[in-house]
């Protein structure tokens, strides 16, 4: 009986990560003003931020702060949630949180007086670095949860990116289900050999983790072959089409003035000198 939950608890896990990929499929099928633009200028708008966005000195806060006016509005124009966001990226985002854990020992001149506290500049550059990664990632998956894979791709092709590396992508983003269904089906069967076990014992993770990648080749190549059958090439034919209309370049030309003004001008000096007064 423990068995039995416990290979329902496992089979449970991975149904859960599943879900969680079929996830941003769905999102990508929604309706809305951000899904219905081109994803080529929605492409290069993100390529745009991010590159704003990584332009900003490791002590300019302030103006950093101001660029998440950008993504939480196009959050709310798409109707996704902001903590979906957050909660998608939660494996990931302690990873860039943990960037700049160190530079408050490594620069620790007084940079700012707030009264009685004096802050360092190593803790305003590690805030920085943490508010630009957060910032890269929510514009990724805005980008990844209004456009789908299949469009992004072809959008990719469009732009003559290597249509090798474009099917590295689709693959690597299309098999991690397949794989996560292999790991399901493997760890079901140890389970089932070695009743009354806590996890697997690290004297099988070798013979596991080759099992598992020898089945996920054969797995890729038949993936690979059903695709080719199917009449699969890199230029993505079956991608929805999408002309890129007025509104699009309206969309990105004002992205790109938003951001230029965002990165030159200091908005945010200009709106506390208001306050202040």
């Amino acid at each position: 009986m423990l068995l039995i939950c416990h290979i329902e608890v496992i089979m449970n896990k991975m149904q859960k990560a599943l879900l969680e990929l079929s996830d941003m499929d769905d999102l990508a099928a929604r309706s809305s003003a951000i899904h219905s633009l081109n994803p080529t200028a929605k492409l290069l708008a993100t390529i745009a931020y991010v590159a704003v966005v990584l332009s900003f000195g490791k002590y300019r806060l302030s103006g950093l702060i101001v660029m998440l006016l950008w993504p939480v509005l196009l959050f709310q124009l798409s109707g996704i949630p902001v903590h979906l966001c957050f909660y998608k990226l939660r494996l990931v985002l302690p990873l860039v949180l943990a960037v700049g854990l160190f530079n408050p020992f490594f620069d620790r001149a007084p940079l700012l007086v707030l009264g009685p506290l004096a802050v360092s500049g190593g803790v305003v550059s590690m805030l920085t670095l943490m508010l630009k990664g957060t910032l890269c990632l929510m514009a990724s998956f805005l980008l990844m949860a209004t456009t789908g894979i299949d469009s992004l791709c072809a959008c990719l092709r469009k732009l003559h990116f290597p249509g090798l590396l474009v099917t590295l992508l689709l693959l690597t983003y299309r098999y991690v289900g397949v794989m996560t269904e292999e790991l399901a089906v493997m760890t079901e069967a140890y389970q089932l050999r070695a009743p009354g076990q806590k996890g697997i014992q690290h004297s099988a993770w070798g013979s596991f983790l080759g099992q598992l990648l020898l089945r996920s080749m054969d797995r890729s190549q038949e993936l690979y072959a059903s695709m080719l059958l199917r009449g699969y090439h890199d230029h993505f034919h079956y991608a929805p089409e999408r002309p890129f209309r007025p509104q699009d370049a309206l969309f990105l030309l004002g992205s790109l003035a938003v951001f230029f003004l965002l990165r030159f001008v200091p908005v945010a000096e200009l709106l506390g000198a208001l306050f202040v007064r």
